[in-house]
Formats: C-alpha cells, sequence, structure tokens
C-alpha cells in the first residue's frame, strides 16, 4: 500500500489556483491546454475510484466539456481516490486501466504517477509550486524507469521521448524520463 493523500492534497491545491483565463494555456503534455488536463484529471480520478473499489467500468475519455462545476468535481474525485486507495482491499486482486489489466497493487502506483506528473505539468502551466514527497517520487521514478529504454512505440500514449537535459533534482530527473524537459518553456511539446 501507498498513502495518495500527500500526492492528492498538492493536485488539489495546485488546481484550486487555476482561473478560468488559464483553461486555455497550453501544458508540458503534448498539445493539452489546461482544460484538457483538468478533463484527464477528472476522468482518472473517477476511473482509479472505481478500480480502488473493485468496480467493472471502462475509463473512457475526459468530458468533450469541462463541466461548469469542475473545481467541485474534482475536489471530491480527488478525496474519494485518497480515500479508497487508504483501504487495503484497494491493493488486491486485479483491475483494469487504460486498456491493461494488472495487479491493483501496480495500478495504485500508476495512481501515484499519474497525481505527480499531471500536478507538475498542471502547476508548470499555471505558474504555481509543486512539491511532492521523497516517497511519491521514488515509486514515480521506479514507474516510469521501467520504460526509460523501452521503444518509443511502447511509450506513446504514456510518455514523449525520453529528455536528454541537464538535469538538477530527482523530479528533474523523473520528468525527463517521462519526456517533460523542466527548463525548456511550456509552449514546446512535451511527452503527454
Amino acid at each position: 500500500m501507498h498513502d495518495l493523500g500527500p500526492a492528492v492534497r498538492e493536485v488539489a491545491r495546485v488546481a484550486a489556483q487555476v482561473t478560468d483565463a488559464d483553461l486555455d494555456r497550453p501544458t508540458p503534455c503534448g498539445e493539452w491546454s489546461v482544460r484538457d488536463l483538468l478533463g484527464h484529471l477528472l476522468a482518472f480520478t473517477g476511473h482509479f475510484v472505481g478500480v480502488a473499489r473493485h468496480e467493472p467500468g471502462d475509463a473512457g475519455g475526459p468530458p468533450a466539456e469541462l463541466p461548469p462545476d469542475w473545481r467541485a468535481d474534482l475536489d471530491a474525485r480527488l478525496a474519494d481516490l485518497a480515500a479508497v486507495w487508504a483501504q487495503p482491499s484497494a491493493w488486491e486482486g486485479e483491475g483494469s486501466a487504460g486498456g491493461l489489466t494488472m495487479p491493483r497493487a501496480q495500478l495504485g502506483i500508476v495512481a501515484v504517477e499519474e497525481l505527480v506528473l499531471h500536478g507538475w505539468d498542471l502547476a508548470r502551466a499555471v505558474g504555481a509550486e509543486f512539491a511532492v514527497r521523497d516517497e511519491d517520487l521514488a515509486v514515480v521514478a521506479e514507474f516510469v524507469g521501467t520504460f526509460e529504454h523501452a521503444p518509443q512505440e511502447q511509450r506513446t500514449g504514456l510518455y514523449g521521448p525520453v529528455v536528454h537535459a541537464e538535469t538538477t533534482t530527482d523530479l528533474d530527473r523523473v520528468l525527463a524520463l517521462a519526456g517533460r524537459d523542466p527548463r525548456r518553456p511550456i509552449t514546446a511539446t512535451a511527452g503527454s
């Protein structure tokens, strides 16, 4: 088990800083705008709450339009995400996400990875600070590291190409492995 609570709270803190004027800003996530990234976070959190509860279902995609009450909806889904993954049963058996079936213990780590990478993406897009716990960064680094030498066709849909840039922190190194250049302006295309 891994405590998703701190990463959830950090994403919620960053999301609370997003204004309506930020919604069309670019992000480090490929062609996604802040609006698209928030839609992805809504879809991801909703699906992974169901995964933890052992509910069948397809993740579907992000909403076609960001709902007017996205802030309250995202806050509620993030809180649910932390609560359901705090239960030992969430980590038992197998579940599905992204068209793949795998042990829920691995899916819980995917949830941490999504929170950390997309939390950073959102923070970067709106000019906010982003903090990540060492424990969260360690599991994300291990997960992302498994794809470091994978051919790009296996990384597509997960990460952009590995960025070979000077990195100074552990977070920078993880971001680079996930196809993000923490030093590059966000108008440039990065991993999704």
